[in-house]
């Protein structure tokens, strides 16, 4: 696990790489990812508007900061990723303010889904290859402490009850979604994270 794990690290991106990655492919009519259409390539152009509005709206706040800064350890957020993904863009900007409040104690770090099937591999999610996963990974120890995704408690629910209720995951229900994550700004978001992060402070995770 460790050797995976280092080798994802070891092909990762930052945040300002991985928004220039995706934004270069797209101006080729590409999407990241072994796949290639129409329709990713239509979800990742969405997505760079998506994430081109958060990182001017979304508000982190001083409470969340102060915690994040007063970490024992320092952090490695180790995201894994596609351009295509709407969870991904409507929660890579909020952890990107996370890790850039954080006084250097969150770093944040990008791998494309595709290109580490192994890691993947490791963070299934019902058994799908789900995403984006954060791994939080202690600097200090070199040692994964636990894991966080693909989405918010309240966006799972909400996409658990539509599918119990009609059986598919459809257009609608992408459009709900994406509605949810508006309303909410970023809070349940940056609420779950922290949670974690004062969980491994306190040795209760």
């Amino acid at each position: 696990m460790k050797s995976i794990v280092a080798k994802a690290l070891f092909n990762s991106h930052s945040y300002s790489e991985y928004r220039k990655l995706v934004t270069d492919l797209l101006s080729e009519g590409k999407s990241t990812g072994e796949q290639q259409s129409e329709s990713l390539t239509h979800y990742t152009s969405l997505n760079e508007a998506r994430m081109n509005r958060l990182e001017k709206t979304i508000k982190v706040s001083d409470e969340t900061l102060e915690k994040l800064q007063n970490l024992k350890n320092h952090y490695i957020w180790l995201v894994i990723s596609e351009g295509w993904c709407g969870d991904a863009a409507q929660i890579l900007p909020i952890l990107n303010k996370m890790a850039a409040g954080s006084n250097k104690k969150i770093d944040l770090r990008i791998v494309l889904r595709d290109e580490n099937d192994d890691l993947m591999s490791q963070y299934l999610t019902n058994g799908g290859r789900a995403i984006p996963k954060v791994i939080v990974i202690c600097k200090e120890a070199g040692i994964v402490r636990t894991d966080w995704g693909p989405r918010p408690k309240g966006a799972t629910e909400l996409m658990a009850n539509y599918k119990k209720e009609f059986g598919v995951i459809d257009e609608k229900i992408k459009t709900d979604l994406q509605l949810w994550y508006l309303a909410d700004k970023g809070i349940s978001v940056q609420q779950e994270l922290l949670e974690i992060m004062e969980k491994i402070k306190y040795n209760r995770l």
